[in-house]
């Protein structure tokens, strides 16, 4: 089976090398050498400050809302935040007391519509959480604005935003926080992993004491912690695969084109702004019905191909998140999108095949 995205693997040699160094240092975790290498060069190549590595997306997430003070109250919260993402981006917050309030989408961006947030504002409202969907800028300008003006914490999910640019800086720069996931399905991963960009370095040294138990010394505990530190291995991992970062770029970028340029254009693709340079992280399509596009994935599954409806349901829809209001947009948009197959191995007579079946189902 082609699979909607497949691991990037890079040189074998060189991450035997620095794991060899690895075994002969014997230090594994605890901001090792590698997590401290790893951080000054992606700080490097993201162009960004204060980044803090930590070992999963998720907790990206909830260790920025604690160092934030959006979580940890004793009084009820609310964050707004998207319906049309994945669950992890209303689940931390959820698992960490604040209730996720769902504003709907652009219909063509599929980001959070900026021009609906003020009016789910209420005096519980500590926080919006957009997220940067398949890697597209949400209207990053009108929220830090709004967030501004309402004095409520900015966090962006940018999972899927690794390395995309807006107006010539990294996306990454906007918000209080912006948190990066490094799963091994993602353009840049470390096996499982995260980051977190603060704006304020004293929100990064806050957090920094978080993800190790609040501990500051052998016998010194200053903040209420959790265990969220990368380790080595990890970082080893991460540091190969930011080596190859450009030769898997332009892989995935030819991708991208390819199906940009033959699939047919009753297919909605997103809309980006003007000043975005993409990283090609996903290729979702919707389609003219959600009829259309479950048979298309069925039709691409007896093909070999998996196809993921990316993302669905809405997560309004979703019972353990509580949520009160229809969203309709998110869910028109969730029910008729798919995201194809996109990773750099992706040879084109498996890409010709995909789209050919999506042509022939479509009978274009």
């Amino acid at each position: 089976m082609i699979p909607v995205t497949k691991p990037y693997l890079p040189s074998r040699d060189k991450l035997d090398r620095y794991i060899d160094g690895i075994y002969e240092r014997q230090w594994l975790t605890n901001n090792g050498p590698l997590v401290q290498e790893l951080t000054k060069r992606l700080e490097e190549y993201l162009g960004v400050e204060n980044l803090l590595l930590v070992s999963n997306g998720t907790l990206a997430l909830q260790i920025a809302y604690r160092a934030l003070g959006i979580s940890g109250s004793d009084e009820p919260v609310e964050a707004i935040t998207t319906p049309f993402t994945f669950v992890a981006t209303a689940s931390s917050l959820k698992w960490d007391g604040v209730q996720p309030v769902f504003v709907d989408i652009d219909a063509d961006t599929w980001c959070l519509d900026p021009a609906l947030i003020e009016a789910a504002i209420t005096p519980c409202t500590r926080a919006i959480v957009p997220v940067h969907v398949f890697g597209n800028a949400c209207d990053v300008d009108a929220i830090d604005e709004i967030g501004r003006r309402h004095d409520l914490k900015v966090v962006y999910d940018a999972a899927h935003a690794f390395g995309v640019t807006y107006k010539g800086e990294s996306l990454l720069k906007h918000g209080d926080a912006a948190t990066l996931s490094f799963h091994a399905t993602k353009l840049f991963h470390s096996i499982e992993g995260g980051a977190i960009v603060f704006k304020r370095k004293e929100v990064l040294e806050r957090a920094r004491k978080m993800i190790n138990f609040g501990i500051t010394g052998p016998e010194s505990i200053e903040e209420l912690g959790i265990n969220a530190k990368m380790n080595e291995f990890q970082a080893a991992m991460g540091l190969c695969v930011l080596d190859e970062m450009e030769d898997n770029l332009l892989a995935r970028a030819q991708v991208w084109r390819r199906y940009e340029q033959a699939l047919p254009a009753s297919l909605q693709l997103q809309a980006k702004p003007e000043g975005l340079e993409y990283n090609c992280a996903y290729f979702p399509v919707v389609f003219e019905s959600e009829e259309q596009a479950v048979r298309v994935a069925a039709t691409l599954k007896e093909n070999g191909v998996l196809a993921r409806r990316y993302f669905y349901p809405s997560l309004e829809s979703v019972g353990c998140l509580k949520s009160q209001s229809a969203q309709p947009v998110s869910k028109d948009i969730a029910s008729r999108i798919l995201c194809l197959p996109i990773f750099d191995q992706l040879d084109q007579p498996d890409q010709d095949n995909i789209i050919k079946c999506i042509k022939v189902e479509l009978n274009v």
